[in-house]
């Protein structure tokens, strides 16, 4: 199954049903297939304009980049973030959220905030995949490139930080901006997550 029963409450929720859920609404609680081609399509011009940078100078060049990305989003930001999240106590093997969806469960759900350790990690590995690319776009002086490059990460974490993380229910996540009553309704019905 592509998504989770949206009739059916999350794993971490005590209550029977989702029915007159007072976070409904505001949080997406249940991942959607729609949600994953939003997402991807906010992720992908930074990913395919980086890219671009990068083969300017070598095509070899790129499969470092591309190592880095698969190892981050595929298992160290599963382990320090995703690992948090409820939807991470959802049974089966594999993530099944807008983000990482398809990303292996290899660690046991670890409810609760992520360790200052852990959020280094979270941005270095941000920091390191979107980085990456700047210094080829600087070095070939690539101007059109590092702009529209600088453009799409900037309006990626702008649009993911706005109509993403303000809905998501991993609060441990340093990106995570649900407000605090919504926060406070969820954890009442998920004193686990």
């Amino acid at each position: 199954m592509l998504s989770l029963d949206p009739d059916k409450p999350i794993a971490t929720c005590r209550c029977e049903t989702c029915d007159e859920c007072p976070v409904g609404q505001t949080l997406h609680c249940h991942f959607r297939p729609r949600d994953l081609f939003h997402f991807l399509l906010i992720a992908f011009p930074s990913f395919l304009l980086g890219g671009a940078g990068i083969y300017h100078m070598s095509g070899w060049l790129l499969v470092p980049w591309l190592v880095i990305i698969v190892a981050y989003f595929g298992f160290v930001e599963i382990r320090v973030m995703c690992s948090h999240c409820p939807h991470y106590a959802e049974p089966g093997s594999s993530l099944k959220c807008w983000a990482n969806y398809g990303a292996p469960k290899l660690w046991k759900y670890r409810p609760g905030p992520m360790t200052l350790v852990e959020k280094i990690v979270f941005f270095g590995g941000f920091v390191i995949i979107w980085g990456y690319p700047l210094f080829f776009l600087i070095m070939l002086f690539q101007l059109f490139l590092l702009v529209t490059y600088s453009i799409t990460v900037a309006g990626f974490f702008m649009t993911l930080k706005r109509f993403f993380c303000s809905q998501c229910m991993n609060f441990a996540c340093p990106l995570n901006g649900v407000e605090d009553l919504s926060r406070e309704q969820f954890l009442r019905r998920n004193p686990e997550a």
